[in-house]
C-alpha cells in the first residue's frame, strides 16, 4: 500500500522537546516520573518486561511529561484526548497501585481547575459537547480527593447539558456553531460523563429523567444515522439538510469514517458502567451494540485484522488502514465481551484486531518507548475552511504517530486483554 501521498506529520525528539521546553515555561518546571529516570539509566525508558498497557502509559508520560500536553498541546488545554489516556491511567494505578500514574492524573486536575472551580481554556458559552469528556476525570479526583474546586467545575460541566441545543426531537447539537447537527462523535464525549454524574450526584425522578434523554440520544443516532443495508453508521446528520455535506433527502453525511464508528462503540460501552441494572433502556443499548459490532466485524480487513479509513471502501486509492479506530474497534469488543454484553464468540474479532494493531502499527524504540502509527489526526465536518465529508476528505486528513485517540483507546483495549 502506497502512503506517500499522505500529508505525514513526522514529530522527531528535536522538535517535540522544544515543544515540551516552551510549555514548560508556561507552567511550573515538570520532572520525568521517577520511573523513567531509574530506567533509562539502563538504557530502556520504557522496560520491555512489562504488558502492553503499561509500556504505552510510560511512553506517552515519556513523550508527554505533563498530562495537558497530549495531544501535542503547548499550553494547558481543556481538551477531550486527554480524558482517554487518563482512564488508562487510573485504571493501571489500580492495577498496579504505581502513584506515579495517579500524580500524573491529578496533577493534571490542578493545574486545569483554578480554585475558584474555573476550567482553564474552557467556554460553557459555545456549548461544545467535546468538552464534557474531561469532566469524567473530575469525576474520578473529587471521589478521590473531594476538593471543592472539581465540585464546581463539575457542576458547571453538568450545567452544558442543560443548556445544550438540540434537534427538535432533543438530540443534542455537537456545538453551538453546528446548528441541527448530530455527530456520533458526540454520544461519547458526552454521555458516559451524563451517565457517570447521573449516578454519582443524581437521585430519584432527577436520575430517571438523565437516564431516559441519556437512552434519547442513542435512540435517536439509531433512527437517523444508521445504514439499514450494512449497519454501519454515517458520521454525521443535519435535520436542517443545510449543510454542504449533507444528503438534502436524508441529512445524512456520505461516509462511513472509521473514528467516528469508534467514538460511538466506546460511548455504548462505557456508558453500560454507569446505567443502573434494572433500567429498561439497558437491554436497549446492549443490543445496539451487538448490531454494531456484527457491522464492525463485515468491514474488518480479513488479512490484517485491522480497518480501514473509510471503513465500507477498502480497495479504493488511497485508503489506509487507521490506528484509533482498529483500537477503539477491538477496546469496544473485548470489553463488550468481557462485560457479557456480547457472547465468547466475538472475542476471535477483538483478538485478531489487536494482534494486527501490534503487528502493523506499533514500533518500539531502541530505548523501549512504544509508538502507535498511522493514526487520522483530526476529522470533521463544516467549519472554515469548509469539510466536505467526502471520501478524498477522509483519506487525506493529516497522519501522525502516537494521537491520544489512539494510544488511549490502545492502553484501555490492553488492559481488558490483560484481564
Amino acid at each position: 500500500m502506497n502512503f506517500i501521498n499522505h500529508k505525514v506529520k513526522i514529530y522527531t525528539l528535536t522538535i517535540l522537546g522544544s515543544g515540551i521546553l516552551l510549555a514548560c515555561t508556561q507552567t511550573r518546571q515538570t520532572a520525568q516520573p521517577k520511573a523513567i529516570i531509574e530506567n533509562s539509566k539502563s538504557g530502556k525508558i520504557v522496560p520491555l518486561n512489562l504488558k502492553w498497557s503499561e509500556r504505552m502509559l510510560l511512553s506517552e508520560m515519556n513523550r508527554f511529561p505533563e498530562a495537558w500536553m497530549l495531544d501535542y498541546n503547548k499550553a494547558p488545554k481543556w481538551s477531550y484526548p486527554t480524558a482517554i489516556v487518563l482512564e488508562g491511567a487510573k485504571n493501571i494505578y489500580l492495577k498496579t497501585g504505581n502513584k506515579e500514574y495517579y500524580n500524573y492524573i491529578s496533577r493534571f486536575g490542578d493545574t486545569m481547575v483554578k480554585e475558584d472551580g474555573n476550567i482553564i481554556s474552557y467556554d460553557l458559552s459555545k456549548y461544545n459537547i467535546d468538552m464534557l469528556n474531561c469532566g469524567n476525570v473530575l469525576l474520578y479526583l473529587y471521589q478521590q480527593e473531594k476538593k471543592d474546586k472539581y465540585l464546581k467545575a463539575l457542576q458547571t460541566l453538568r450545567s452544558q447539558i442543560d443548556g445544550q441545543p438540540r434537534t427538535s426531537e432533543g438530540g443534542f447539537w455537537h456545538k453551538k456553531i453546528y446548528p441541527s447537527q448530530m455527530w456520533l462523535d458526540g454520544l461519547y464525549m458526552g454521555e458516559p460523563f451524563y451517565a457517570h454524574y447521573t449516578r454519582d450526584f443524581s437521585k430519584g425522578m432527577d436520575a430517571e429523567k438523565a437516564y431516559n434523554d441519556i437512552i434519547n440520544q442513542f435512540d435517536l443516532i439509531q433512527k437517523n444515522l444508521l445504514d439499514k443495508r450494512t449497519g454501519l453508521l454515517y458520521h454525521a446528520w443535519d435535520e436542517s439538510r443545510e449543510q454542504a455535506w449533507a444528503d438534502k433527502n436524508t441529512g445524512l453525511s456520505p461516509n462511513f469514517w472509521s473514528r467516528a464508528m469508534g467514538w460511538y462503540g466506546m460511548a455504548i460501552v462505557d456508558v453500560l458502567d454507569y446505567f443502573p441494572k434494572n433500567h429498561p433502556g439497558r437491554a436497549k443499548l446492549i443490543s445496539y451494540l451487538k448490531s454494531y459490532c456484527d457491522a464492525v466485524i463485515k468491514v474488518q480487513d480479513k488479512q490484517t485484522g485491522l480497518w480501514y479509513q473509510v471503513l465500507d471502501k477498502g480497495g479504493e486509492k488511497g485508503n489506509y488502514l487507521e490506528a484509533t479506530g482498529s483500537s477503539m474497534f477491538v477496546y469496544t469488543m473485548i470489553k463488550s465481551v468481557n462485560k457479557g454484553y456480547l457472547t465468547k464468540a466475538y472475542k476471535k474479532y477483538a483478538e485478531k484486531g489487536y494482534a494486527g494493531i501490534i503487528k502493523n502499527l506499533i514500533t518500539v524504540d531502541e530505548n523501549g518507548v512504544v509508538n502507535l502509527n498511522r493514526c487520522c489526526a483530526v476529522a470533521g465536518l463544516g467549519g472554515n475552511p469548509y469539510r466536505d465529508g467526502s471520501y478524498e476528505y477522509y483519506v487525506n486528513e493529516e497522519i501522525r504517530s502516537n494521537d491520544p485517540k489512539g494510544t488511549g483507546p490502545f492502553i484501555l483495549a490492553s488492559l481488558e486483554f490483560e484481564k
